[in-house]
């Protein structure tokens, strides 16, 4: 990502796809727990693709003199995680979130090193979430436009 000066609907949209992060790398925490040991396997490559973007983010907003936003202690499930399914299922909202945070990204900036970022992230997210929906039986299993919620 670029170090030179961004504009406040960048560094908003980047402080947004931080907190997504940050959520994210709390529930893959959560998904352990609960699925197979094959998922996860899955779920820890998907930890540190997330702990990879969060420290590029907060890299960014530092060399932008922007201080980062901190992760919540905990974060509310949508709906309770009991067992594999459940929590494969969060693994899809949560990928969701982020897509759509990155998006948002990509949407906000005009600068070339940070559009680049910011795609290369949902286009990794989307087959991240390809996978999980997959895993969850959730259709399409690689929406028509990722990153956009409805």
């Amino acid at each position: 990502m670029s170090s030179t000066q961004l504009d406040p609907e960048a560094i908003a949209a980047l402080q947004a796809a931080l907190a997504a992060e940050h959520a994210a790398l709390w529930v893959y925490t959560l998904i352990v727990a609960f699925v197979p040991p094959d998922q996860a396997a899955v779920a820890r490559t998907d930890i540190e693709a997330h702990r990879t973007l969060r420290g590029q983010i907060e890299q960014t907003l530092t060399d932008v003199g922007a201080r980062p936003v901190s992760a919540e202690p905990a974060y509310r499930t949508p709906t309770p995680v009991t067992d594999a399914l459940s929590a494969g299922r969060l693994a899809v909202t949560a990928e969701a979130d982020v897509l759509a945070a990155w998006r948002s990204v990509l949407e906000q900036t005009t600068q070339v090193p940070l559009r680049a970022a910011a795609f290369k992230a949902l286009s990794e997210g989307t087959a991240r979430a390809a996978r999980w929906r997959l895993a969850t039986n959730t259709l399409p299993v690689v929406p028509p436009l990722p990153g956009i919620t409805r």
